[in-house]
């Protein structure tokens, strides 16, 4: 079965696995491991009279101090005469000179680079002899009594951010990049603005503007309901260059349908003519 992701942000992978005898010996990144799952004592050492104790710590601060490091990749418990594995190391000992740790099976770790790491180990719990499920978790083994626990998942990496592209001047003018989006849309926003005006002024033409006429045979013409607008840069008469218009002949209105008179008689001819009807 797959490891599941630890996506919580609190969660983070182990650094280190070790034995300790109290709060004063064990290192401050470390946690003890003082009771068990169901609450009891969590102490290795077990005795009358006995004045320091062993337990089992571990640290987990890989993101705020330890960014680069390693993290525990596995946990074993072996026979004290088995061959240590390879990749694999006895867990550090910060117990008093009178302390002695439990030499019948000795706990090991693994450590791996961080970045190297897809799965790690995020933490340890100790039981009883019973037979005491922890859900989630796996067994590593049993030792002096107790049952040892470790929960392992996937390590969550955030995603490498793209590096920045290096494009030429042509390149860079056809980016939607932010400049070039705010170019086009000021520009959109200008062509809006000009249809708008536009629209307001076909609405304001007159019947008597359109070019369809009664003899159009078809009853509308190509260019009916476009209206004649100039350009909003022509609109300014100030921007109207001197042009010199003597030699511009102006004709009136009955001269120019006397030159440009067509009856248009042939069209009307051929749209009345009945088709042909099948004998």
């Amino acid at each position: 079965m797959a490891a599941p992701v630890m996506n919580d942000s609190n969660c983070y992978p182990l650094t280190g696995v070790g034995w300790t005898s109290n709060p004063s010996t064990c290192p401050k990144e470390y946690q003890l491991i003082t009771t068990t799952a169901d609450g009891s004592s969590a102490n290795f050492v077990k005795g009358f009279g006995q004045k320091s104790g062993c337990y089992l710590c571990v640290s987990s601060l890989l993101i705020k101090e330890n960014p680069y490091g390693d993290v525990v990749a596995d946990i074993l418990l072996l026979p004290d005469k088995s061959p240590l594995h390879s990749g694999y190391s006895f867990v550090d000992e910060f117990v008093d000179s009178k302390v002695t740790v439990p030499k019948k099976k000795r706990l090991c770790i693994r450590r791996i680079p961080f970045k190297e790491a897809d799965t790690a180990i995020f933490d340890v719990k100790l039981t009883g002899k019973s037979k005491q499920i922890v859900p989630s978790y796996t067994c590593i083994g049993e030792l002096s009594g107790f049952v040892i626990w470790c929960r392992k998942g996937r390590i969550a990496k955030p995603k490498p951010l793209p590096k920045p592209r290096s494009m030429s001047k042509d390149m860079q003018s056809l980016s939607l990049d932010s400049e070039n989006t705010k170019s086009f849309q000021s520009k959109s926003q200008e062509d809006d603005a000009l249809t708008i005006r536009l629209s307001k002024r076909r609405s304001n033409l007159e019947a008597k503007d359109a070019v369809c006429s009664s003899e159009n045979i078809y009853g509308i013409s190509a260019m009916d309901g476009v209206p004649f607008a100039l350009h909003p840069r022509f609109e300014n008469t100030m921007n109207v260059p001197n042009v010199n218009v003597t030699n511009v002949q102006i004709k009136s209105r009955a001269e120019i349908e006397n030159e440009y008179n067509y009856s248009f008689m042939t069209e009307k001819t051929a749209a009345a003519r009945l088709p042909p009807t099948a004998s």
